[in-house]
């Protein structure tokens, strides 16, 4: 890992926000992140990019901005490539502001974000929060998925989508609640872990405050995780047994807890590295979940084959 920064004085008072930004090879599309924040009403704020060990001349790109004039301090991060659940653990063990946020390396925020973040969390925060969740939108300004309902009121992720919300939303943390919980774990040749693991864990102590206010505007990307799941439970089933053992030992409807414990076997099976859940729950749906995980690591087959049938066409 290496670090560079741009340095001026103006930067020396405390920021209270950092935005963090993963990339890998995404230097197509990270000057439009830049771009929005250079326009941001507020400079109370350091953007931290971590390279997840690109090969696209990432690091040169991000160099060539902090010899630039810029109103807001940029820390640029390189790592070995291992996937955005890594990239998050470095962030958050680098990040030294009260609240972060994490932005896509092909999104970008409104004009507005950080100064409504800023002003948001200063004038209703507190102890008893985690920090805050707003919408992410389309470049045409629809919300993805669902708003939170009026009036806006305290809840943690799990509920409002246990009680039929929808959609990507944008989680704002304080920085020292996330450093009470453990980092997302890394197994040995994969490069994914669900990142909601975090987000419950935090969930089950702390509410936040919930906004409907749009924080970040989403592009995504046809080589992104959100369109490539099916190969992506391949390529990585230790890292997704991991989050459904995890999903089990939550207070989970019956059907998810038995859809998770479908895709445990499923995910199982393709490690070649069977074990029970660690849950009581988990544990007693094996059985009866094993001809639905059966069938489930069929169906990913052949979706994979009819994507890479689709992308040789």
């Amino acid at each position: 890992m290496f670090l560079y920064r741009n340095e001026l004085n103006a930067m020396d008072q405390k920021k209270t926000l950092t935005i963090f930004t993963p990339a890998y090879n995404r230097a197509h599309t990270l000057g439009r992140t830049y771009g929005s924040l250079c326009r941001q009403t507020s400079s109370d704020f350091v953007w931290l990019i971590v390279d997840d060990g690109s090969t696209d001349g990432t690091a040169g790109l991000v160099k060539s901005w902090t010899g630039n004039e810029t109103k807001f301090q940029i820390k640029y991060v390189r790592k070995e490539n291992g996937g955005m659940h890594t990239a998050h653990n470095l962030a958050y063990d680098t990040i030294d502001t009260e609240l972060n946020v994490c932005v896509d390396s092909d999104d970008w925020m409104p004009d507005d974000a950080v100064e409504t973040i800023v002003t948001l969390w200063r004038e209703n925060g507190d102890e008893s929060l985690a920090g805050l969740i707003g919408l992410d939108c389309r470049a045409d300004g629809s919300v993805i998925g669902t708003p939170f309902p009026e009036p806006c009121r305290p809840m943690t992720l799990a509920q409002f989508y246990g009680n039929g919300g929808r959609g990507d939303k944008k989680l704002v943390l304080r920085t020292d609640v996330v450093r009470r919980y453990p980092r997302y774990p890394v197994f040995e040749g994969e490069r994914y872990v669900g990142l909601d693991y975090l987000y419950d864990l935090i969930g089950l102590d702390y509410k936040m405050l919930t906004v409907n206010r749009q924080l970040v505007t989403v592009e995504y990307q046809t080589d992104g995780s959100s369109n490539t799941m099916w190969s992506n439970y391949l390529r990585n089933p230790q890292g997704w047994m991991f989050y459904r053992d995890h999903k089990m030992s939550l207070g989970l409807p019956l059907l998810k807890k038995f859809l998770c414990a479908a895709h445990f076997v499923a995910s199982a099976i393709t490690a070649r590295r069977f074990k029970m859940p660690s849950s009581a729950a988990g544990r007693l749906l094996m059985l009866p979940a094993l001809p639905a995980g059966l069938l489930l690591l069929l169906y990913t087959h052949l979706q994979v084959k009819l994507k890479n049938t689709h992308k040789i066409s």
